[in-house]
């Protein structure tokens, strides 16, 4: 009985140090609220900056106060937390600092409100980027084989114990970028441990990068090197960090997705001049046609594509153009082994609509001017492709489909050039005629271009899903012309370019052509490869896009591909797969995200833990992101049921409530 006193003795002592309000002796042993949220101390770096890009990316609702802000609110006990119907409350279920000492000196008061903030509730911290010292358990990198540089290129590795415990969905090895040899991208600090550090990620010559410290009831997350939220490094170790600092109980989820869309199937592609350096077809492709030849797959093209599917794992989205096929067909002897194979082999694909015959479905295109402009009605106004065509287009493509036994999903679309959306400078808005157009075919889900309109927003009833595209253009088969064509747009002129690249904010020119002999293999894979990569490390479900051209000939797109998914797979472990959706599930998916962001930046969210019960409360109609532990049931009306579906070591899924509940109650493994 002695024992038990004592613990509330010091329970009772710790929660007045801190300022919150004790129970009292009768009620002091009950558990606290911990609220489903993280305080973020700002200081403008790099790395806070990338910590919180990570949370915003998962969904995982944070307050930011900016340290440097003079009117921004002090952090005290009172800030940190209170007490809610009699019980504790922790306002805040993790914190993220720029590094162990935020507010500048240790015996700060709001250092040591924070401290005993974190002691009291078993609140963690991550300390974002720091260096080695034995304040956060290291030892200097002066000492016993430490070591202090540049990173860029380093092969650093997980230790058993981070694949044991934050950091076991990956496979082990954590590269570090090495983009250029002008620029230190990287630096960091590996010291030794010291007692009470159990070091996660270990640098090539030994000594820590990543560890926690456990030291006076209390628990950081020591990260010795700078990063921000671009560098690959972070994004692979960013779901680790966040699982430890919540210590895997947190709203939010995230996954590696990763959807290719090829466009153009059954149709030709025209193909680059690499005399003219333009497109014969083009409207600024002076001269008209030429002797280039289109490019279009060939019956061993699209076998190859299939078995490829098969050896690599992944799944292609094929967007055809029936019409634009049959017409090849009727110039071309009236028959057609590329459609004759791709139908055999019609269930290794997924198929969506891309029109019958690719054809513009916005403003009626004058051509008689560079760049094209919009057509007028003699009263001046614009001349709008109508609602019958746009609906013709849709639905004769998809008939065509349905009696061909290809597995089409009429809500689906993506129209030739995104044509009927708003297309700047020359068409400013939707083709008026679009939305009862995709209403008539039935379509909810239309494709838009991320590098345009990198947000879902409506069409009518429809609702639009951005795709990426890929720097793997459609007029070209082979890898000389893919280096010429890249050579024109990204050299200055005085290289022999257009010098575009010169005149654009968002570009860099190239220092010098590269060799159209080797210039894909060697830069232009890696550098598209990494920036897809990037946007599945990202938690970003938008569909890339390429098209038919880039498997035909020399079939550009495989080494891309590869890449990304070797890449990939390297460094994750099998409990997180690539996650490949199809255009329906990524648009309800994105919606889910925006309606989940908006609910939590309305402050419409209420989450909070209390022993081994998580309770979640949404506005109604939003669904709410939430990961926890292998183990964890659902409670519902009667009985409880086995809570989302497994992915990196957790479980998660988009909850709401059941039957006649108001909340999403979750039981969590003891």
């Amino acid at each position: 009985m002695r024992t038990g006193r004592t613990a509330k003795a010091l329970l009772t002592a710790g929660l007045l140090a801190a300022g919150i309000p004790a129970a009292g002796a009768d009620t002091a042993a009950v558990s606290p609220r911990i609220d489903l949220q993280v305080l973020v101390l700002d200081d403008g770096g790099g790395a806070v900056q990338a910590l919180t890009a990570q949370l915003r990316s998962i969904g995982l609702p944070y307050r930011t106060v900016r340290l440097g802000d003079a009117g921004r609110p002090t952090v005290d006990a009172a800030f940190l937390g209170d007490t809610v119907n009699g019980r504790p409350r922790a306002r805040f279920q993790g914190v993220i600092a720029p590094d162990e000492i935020p507010f500048g000196s240790a015996d700060s008061p709001e250092q040591t409100a924070l401290a005993a903030y974190e002691k009291t509730f078993g609140i963690r911290q991550i300390d974002a980027s720091t260096w080695a010292h034995p304040e956060v358990g290291l030892d200097y990198t002066d000492r016993d084989g430490g070591w202090a540089g540049v990173l860029d290129g380093a092969r650093t590795r997980i230790t058993p114990e981070g694949l044991a415990g934050p950091f076991a969905y990956l496979d082990g090895t954590v590269p570090f970028e090495d983009n250029s040899d002008a620029v230190a991208e990287s630096y960091g600090y590996a010291g030794h441990p010291r007692e009470g550090y159990t070091s996660y990620l270990t640098a090539p010559t030994g000594g820590s990068l990543v560890g926690s410290y456990t030291h006076d009831g209390r628990s950081e997350l020591v990260v010795t090197f700078a990063y921000n939220q671009y560098q690959q490094q972070f994004q692979v170790l960013a779901r680790g960090m966040v699982e430890w600092l919540t210590q895997g109980v947190h709203l939010g989820q995230s996954r590696g997705y990763f959807a290719v869309h090829v466009d153009d199937v059954f149709a030709p592609d025209a193909r680059w001049d690499t005399a003219r350096h333009c497109t014969p077809g083009d409207f600024d492709c002076a001269g008209g046609g030429g002797a280039t030849s289109d490019i279009r797959m060939t019956a061993a093209d699209a076998q190859y594509a299939a078995q490829w599917e098969r050896s690599s794992g992944f799944t292609l989205d094929l967007l055809y153009n029936a019409g634009s096929g049959e017409e090849w067909k009727a110039e071309n002897g009236g028959t057609d082994a590329l459609t004759a194979q791709l139908l055999a082999d019609r269930a290794a694909f997924r198929w969506e609509n891309h029109t019958y015959t690719h054809e513009f479905l916005g403003c009626v295109q004058d051509t008689t001017t560079v760049p094209w402009s919009c057509a007028k009605n003699a009263d001046g106004s614009t001349k709008w492709v109508s609602r019958s065509d746009i609906s013709a287009q849709i639905n004769n493509n998809y008939q065509w489909g349905v009696q061909k036994g290809l597995p089409v999903d009429r809500t689906e679309l993506v129209t030739g050039e995104h044509s009927g959306l708003k297309t700047l400078p020359q068409q400013p808005q939707d083709n008026p005629n679009l939305a009862g157009g995709l209403l008539d075919a039935g379509v909810r889900w239309t494709g838009s271009d991320n590098s345009r309109e990198p947000q879902q927003r409506p069409v009518g009833q429809a609702l639009t899903v951005p795709r990426h595209p890929m720097n793997v253009y459609y007029n070209v088969g082979t890898a000389a012309e893919m280096t010429d064509e890249y050579n024109w747009i990204y050299t200055a002129k005085a290289d022999g370019g257009s010098g575009v690249c010169e005149n654009n904010p968002t570009s860099t020119c190239l220092p010098g052509p590269l060799p159209t002999a080797t210039g894909y293999a060697s830069h232009i894979v890696p550098q598209e490869a990494a920036t897809a990569l990037r946007h599945v490390l990202g938690n970003d479900p938008r569909p890339h896009y390429v098209h038919q051209s880039n498997l035909a000939e020399e079939r550009l797109l495989y080494p891309v591909l590869d890449k990304v998914l070797g890449d990939y797979r390297a460094l994750f472990a099998d409990s997180a797969p690539v996650v490949s959706l199809r255009q329906r599930d990524i648009g309800a998916e994105l919606s889910r995200q925006a309606a989940w962001a908006q609910a939590v930046a309305d402050g419409k969210v209420t989450a909070y833990r209390v022993g081994t019960t998580v309770t979640v409360q949404a506005p109604s109609g939003v669904a709410a992101p939430v990961t926890v532990p292998e183990g964890t049931q659902q409670q519902q009306l009667l009985g409880t049921t086995v809570f989302g579906s497994p992915y990196a070591g957790r479980r998660s899924a988009w909850s709401s409530p059941g039957p006649l509940q108001a909340a999403v109650t979750l039981r969590l493994p003891a």
